[in-house]
């Protein structure tokens, strides 16, 4: 299978270190600067280029791995091909696709990416889809060369489970954050939280996440809670985060 490569960020360099790793051929990198596509193509050995109309017609698979807000507007002015055209999104319907491409689907990894770090997808869940069976019999077979966990989901669902995952993952992280600053700002460092953060994840691997939930909330601690509250008081924002999730954990578990 050969490949061409829409976007040159997070997703598309994972992606296409883990094409080039199976056999397959990255034929091409496209995006829309030229430093992007540069780095990714000089990366991975491959031509490059950010001019749209000379993206090479004879790839067997395209895959859109850029923002959201990007993606129709680059789908419009695609060259005609006849190749599968697939994105990488969590949260936008394989029906960006109708109208501009005959073949088009869906091949979304639920894991978070960086650049600079290297992540198996042999581990990792891909969700697919496709406009017809055929190709999502094609893109199964070779999604499963990836991982052990491949599974068919539609548009609807898979929007749903981003939202979940947004949670799970971009909420969490960004509470890592704020746990950060509280911490540089008292002169303690962040590593002090890794084997509290590994614990809490390894338990919701073997129970459900709201019997594994400890904490003031959960127990309904108020004078523990406004204590916090006090102590958040120059920080208004990290004190109403912190009232709207302890509100939300004591509700939930109350149920």
């Amino acid at each position: 299978m050969e490949v061409v490569l829409i976007g040159a960020g997070n997703v598309a360099t994972q992606w296409g270190t883990a094409f080039q790793e199976k056999g397959y051929s990255v034929m091409q990198v496209y995006s829309r600067t030229l430093d992007s596509a540069k780095a990714l193509g000089e990366k991975l050995q491959v031509p490059y280029t950010q001019q749209i109309q000379d993206v090479v017609r004879e790839a067997d698979l395209y895959l859109f791995a850029v923002k959201d807000s990007a993606l129709p507007e680059i789908v419009k002015v695609f060259p005609p091909v006849e190749g599968l055209a697939a994105h990488t999104s969590g949260s936008v319907p394989m029906d960006v696709f109708a109208g501009y491409f005959d073949r088009y689907g869906v091949i979304y990894p639920l894991q978070t990416f960086s650049k600079t770090r290297a992540v198996s997808f042999e581990n990792i869940p891909i969700f697919i889809e496709a406009n017809n069976r055929d190709d999502e019999n094609q893109v199964e077979k070779m999604a499963s060369t990836f991982s052990d966990q491949v599974i068919r989901l539609s548009s609807e669902k898979r929007r749903q489970l981003h939202l979940a995952a947004v949670f799970a993952c971009n909420f969490t992280n960004y509470l890592y954050t704020v746990a950060a600053r509280i911490l540089e700002e008292h002169d303690l460092p962040f590593d002090v939280l890794i084997p509290l953060i590994r614990e809490t994840a390894a338990k919701v691997e073997e129970m459900p996440p709201i019997l594994a939930q400890t904490g003031p909330a959960v127990r309904n601690d108020k004078n523990m809670i406004d204590k916090h509250l006090e102590m958040l008081r120059d920080y208004p924002d990290r004190q109403e985060l912190y009232r709207i999730l302890s509100e939300s954990i004591y509700k939930e578990t109350i149920l």
